[in-house]
């Protein structure tokens, strides 16, 4: 795709596109950048346009998702801090049941780490962590459920040999 064709594609599709991307997240100036940034990343990826099937839904895409990235950014910003990156933690020394912990946390299968981490230590609901992590809440879930129980065994076996 030259450049002509390009100054043709943007300029039958712009609008069109910043219309449908502004349904979608309502909020009519973040489509229009998402969609301008859409458009130059189209351009740099102009091989890649010419092979598509339909080059408007890569441009649509790649603007909603810029958008909905943006979204995300915004959202983590308004969050208040972490439990887990707080003050608290940084300053003091890790207790025994603390090293225990990570060290019991090593053993389980990351699926299982991850989940637990996000929802107990990062303090997140099911479903964001399901939503970050990609996958249905019920298989978060299932991943708490066994993380924690599997937990409590390593955690048990540690204390039993501690006292031994």
């Amino acid at each position: 795709m030259d450049e002509r064709e390009f100054d043709d594609f943007y300029t039958a599709s712009f609008q069109r596109i910043t219309g449908q991307v502004y349904a979608m997240i309502a909020n009519r100036d973040e489509a229009q950048e998402c969609v301008q940034e859409a458009f130059v990343r189209a351009w740099a990826h102009r091989r890649k346009l010419e092979r598509a099937e339909h080059p408007e839904a890569w441009v649509r895409t790649t603007a909603y998702r810029l958008a909905v990235s943006r979204w995300r950014r915004t959202q983590r910003g308004r969050r208040p801090t972490d439990r887990a990156v707080g003050p608290t933690l940084e300053a003091a020394a890790p207790s025994e049941a603390h090293v225990a912990l990570v060290a019991a946390l090593k053993q389980l299968p990351e699926a299982q780490r991850q989940a637990l981490v996000l929802h107990h230590i990062a303090d997140l609901p099911v479903h964001d962590v399901a939503r970050e992590v990609g996958v249905p809440e019920g298989t978060i879930k299932a991943r708490l459920s066994r993380g924690r129980a599997a937990l409590a065994a390593l955690l048990a076996d540690e204390e039993g040999l501690s006292h031994a």
